[in-house]
């Protein structure tokens, strides 16, 4: 229900000054709040009043002085508004007439007489009330020059407002000649101008004319332009319509006189692509497309929309690269110097890509498998598949997949819809010129899937090598050979990959980089190409190796080498700086020098030397980044037996917690342990660094070592980790990505590791130098574990563990995860 206007152009009935002395000033005014609208003194404006507080309100006035307070609204949503939802500074009116319509509405006719301010309600019901107080008009110097300048300038503005907006009646103009009094001018206009309720309301709120006038002209010269830009767009508009017409017809002229000067037209251009066609090594069935096509297109108007559609399309189908391919070079040895020399370590990787190299110069004709390289980032998994095109011969494309959503993307759309393109693997195609590049799918496991497809399914046809010799895009709408496209896709986590795509792909393993392996890349490679990058030659520094291998220690903690090359970049950088400066710089850098460019180190490898701790286990866990550490605490507090957990827990890792607290509970006696402290002490399992998700079986036989290090109080051997999962019968079960938690151990400082007895295999596929300080202890069994991780001496404080002499009742079952 609202209480608008019912008509937008004021009426003007007198022209007053204002406020006049003498006139009916009641202090206390009925309130009419109306929205979309403002009332300004002596402007009269129709008002359909539809709520029931107002109708009775109006009605009353009517029977009696016949004078409201009318006050616009600040919320034009509510129905109901109060004294709050209302502008302080409103305008008494009188009302002139009253008309009951047929729907029960009410339309009265109202003037503004005065300006008040509302001091405070003094009723809310049966409608609104509130004392007031008036405010004088005051327009000074009514006769001086610059009030005479601002009424003209008012009035021509208004003027030219008439002639720029057709929809005003002409009428009004004569009203505005016959305005003589400065402030109903600025009345008169404000109540007319096409602005916002809350601008109309500050000018209502201005006491000085003068000041009003002048912001009044201010929105007035806004209007103008307003009004001057949408007459010049309608003028264009109509200007480009004639010369669409007047260029049609120059075209037509153009054409003819072309045809008989025998200049090129369309018709030629389909003929140089029909001659173009002729040597293409095209399927038949692509042929018979092709001039289908062809002849449509020649059949179309030049002018008309769908022809420019139709050109695309053809070329596009020239530009494709059919039966097209770069000769392979098959010298085996040359490629791997080249592998060699770009990537340090990787031996497994490198086999696998010589060995299908050997096949295909073996056999001249091998369906290309798809390749899978999994690994954390920074290991050079993209890098590798550009080496592989480059001791190939091939032409080498990246197609980044990180976020793509829109199956359209790999598949295309058709050619019907409006800007309708080829899917991203023809276009690389195309891009490439040859129909056997090497294609690398970055970041297969981002893919996305939303409304618009699942990406991940169009790629099942792609990299399948049994269906991708006929690969249909839907822009293309024949049948593309695929099949000698030799595609490399990289991954760091294979679990958000859709298993119909992962089961057609050949996953090859890419683990982290061991100190000595990082080592040499950032010998070999990064400290060469970094500095190249920042404008210096080898003989302005260089490093040694302990340097780099400061760099490696205190400065980074990754499976890659991104960090890394971060850092030399960053030491770089410094030499650089100094060189420029033509100040003295260490020609040789030593770990002193990196310490003094970098700060201090920002890891430390010895953090975890402390067993003084009772229940404080080192962990290892892999991520999709490579492997890590985590610390597994327990602490004992009196309670009632309540297995507490926190740190933000899956549900594996949860029932790990609760498999090893029973195994104990049963082990307890053999342990030395009193088996009413599990009745009568609360047990707290904490993972620190809780905003993390952690889940998986891997920590079980660290979670146990923990909880019977704490109910013994008995010191745990320094330096040591272990990973494994526990089964209720104490059996140790083996886990995976046993090279990355490896890895993580030794750049944590770790010399002693405990693994299950199956996991033997994976150690000895790890070379030996990267063992080197290394003990790993193999376990089958929960007490193999404990007889190494336990000491038999006392932490330096242990918690003295007292039981009472009856324990209390042994409660449910519970356990409260935090």
């Amino acid at each position: 229900m609202s209480d608008d206007p019912a008509e937008v152009v004021s009426i003007i009935a007198g022209d007053p000054e204002g406020f006049e002395p003498g006139a009916e000033t009641p202090t206390e005014l009925p309130l009419l709040p109306v929205r979309n609208t403002v009332l300004f003194p002596g402007v009269v404006l129709p008002v359909t009043v539809t709520r029931k507080k107002s109708i009775r309100l109006v009605r009353k006035a009517y029977r009696g002085n016949k004078i409201v307070g009318v006050v616009a609204q600040k919320n034009t949503q509510s129905d109901d508004p109060t004294l709050a939802d209302l502008y302080e500074v409103g305008t008494m009116a009188r009302i002139l007439k009253l008309i009951v319509l047929p729907d029960g509405n009410t339309t009265i006719i109202i003037q503004g007489q005065s300006r008040f301010k509302v001091e405070e309600g003094t009723q809310d019901t049966p409608y609104l009330a509130a004392r007031v107080s008036y405010l004088p008009e005051t327009f000074p110097n009514k006769t001086s020059k610059e009030v005479k300048g601002l009424v003209a300038s008012l009035k021509d503005a208004a003027a030219k407002m008439l002639r720029l907006n057709p929809e005003i009646p002409q009428e009004a103009q004569v009203a505005l000649d016959n305005i003589e009094s400065p402030a109903f001018l600025t009345h008169f206009l404000s109540s007319n101008m096409n602005v916002e309720v809350g601008l109309k309301q500050k000018l209502l709120e201005i006491n000085d004319g003068a000041e009003r006038g002048t912001m009044l002209l201010e929105m007035m010269l806004k209007e103008i332009q307003l009004l001057e830009i949408k007459h010049e767009i309608q003028t264009k508009v109509h200007t480009d319509i004639d010369q669409q017409q007047r260029d049609y017809f120059l075209r037509q002229q153009i054409k003819v006189l072309q045809d008989e000067l025998g200049q090129d037209s369309p018709d030629q251009d389909i003929a140089r692509m029909r001659q173009r066609a002729k040597d293409k090594k095209w399927p038949e069935a692509v042929a018979k497309h092709f001039g289908k096509e062809l002849d449509k297109l020649s059949r179309l108007n030049p002018m008309a929309a769908e022809y420019p559609v139709s050109m695309n399309y053809v070329e596009f189908l020239l530009d494709l690269p059919w039966g097209e391919y770069t000769k392979d070079n098959f010298n085996l040895k040359r490629t791997r110097k080249i592998l060699d020399a770009d990537h340090y370590g990787l031996e497994k990787v490198k086999d696998r890509i010589i060995e299908y190299l050997a096949v295909l110069q073996l056999k001249q004709d091998m369906k290309a498998p798809i390749l899978c390289l999994y690994g954390p980032p920074g290991v050079g998994k993209t890098s590798l598949g550009r080496s592989i095109a480059q001791s190939l011969g091939r032409k080498y494309v990246r197609m980044s997949l990180g976020g793509v959503r829109d199956e359209a993307e790999i598949r295309g759309h058709r050619k019907t819809y409006v800007g309708a393109m080829p899917g991203r693997i023809v276009s690389q195609i195309k891009k490439a010129g040859a129909s056997n590049p090497v294609i690398i799918l970055d970041e297969i496991d981002k893919v996305g899937s939303d409304f618009r497809g699942d990406p991940s399914s169009a790629l099942l046809e792609v990299l399948d090598p049994e269906q991708n010799a006929t690969f249909t895009d839907n822009y293309l709408e024949v049948e593309y050979d695929l099949s000698k496209v030799l595609f490399i896709a990289t991954a760091n986590s294979l679990d958000t990959i859709h298993p119909a795509l992962r089961d057609r792909m050949e996953i090859i393993d890419l683990t982290g980089y061991t100190l000595e392996e990082k080592t040499q890349i950032a010998k070999k490679h990064l400290w060469p190409k970094m500095l190249a990058e920042h404008g210096l030659v080898p003989k302005d520094v260089s490093i040694t190796t302990p340097a780099l291998q400061r760099l490696i220690d205190d400065y980074t903690r990754e499976s890659g080498v991104r960090s890394l090359e971060r850092k030399i970049a960053g030491v770089v950088r410094n030499i650089a700086k100094h060189k420029a400066m033509k100040e003295e710089y260490p020609e040789t850098l030593e770990p002193k020098d990196v310490t003094r460019i970098l700060g201090a180190a920002i890891f430390d490898r010895d953090l975890y030397q402390d067993n003084d701790t009772a229940g404080v286990v080192t962990g290892l866990a892999w991520t999709s980044v490579g492997g890590d550490i985590l610390f597994i605490e327990s602490l004992l507090s009196r309670g009632r037996g309540k297995l507490t957990l926190s740190g933000q827990l899956g549900d594996v890792m949860k029932e790990s917690a609760i498999t090893a607290l029973s195994y104990l509970r049963s082990r307890a006696e053999e342990l030395g342990i009193d088996y009413r402290l599990f009745d009568q002490y609360d047990l707290h399992i904490h993972f620190p660094e809780g905003a993390v998700p952690k889940d998986g079986p891997s920590a079980g036989i660290a979670i146990f070592t923990s909880i019977a290090s704490v109910f013994t109080q008995r010191k745990i051997r320094s330096h040591l980790a272990m990973t494994g999962e526990i089964t209720l019968r104490g059996k140790v079960l083996p886990v995976g990505g046993i090279k990355e938690k490896i890895l993580a151990a030794k750049r944590a400082g770790v010399r002693d590791v405990i693994l299950c007895q199956k996991n033997r295999k994976d150690i000895e596929e790890i070379p030996a130098e990267y063992l080197k300080d290394l003990t790993v202890h193999y376990a089958d069994r929960v007490d193999d574990v404990l007889k190494v991780a336990l000491l038999d001496e006392l932490v330096a404080h242990p918690i003295k563990l007292t039981v009472r002499d009856e324990p209390s009742p042994a409660p449910a079952a519970s356990v409260e995860v935090q």
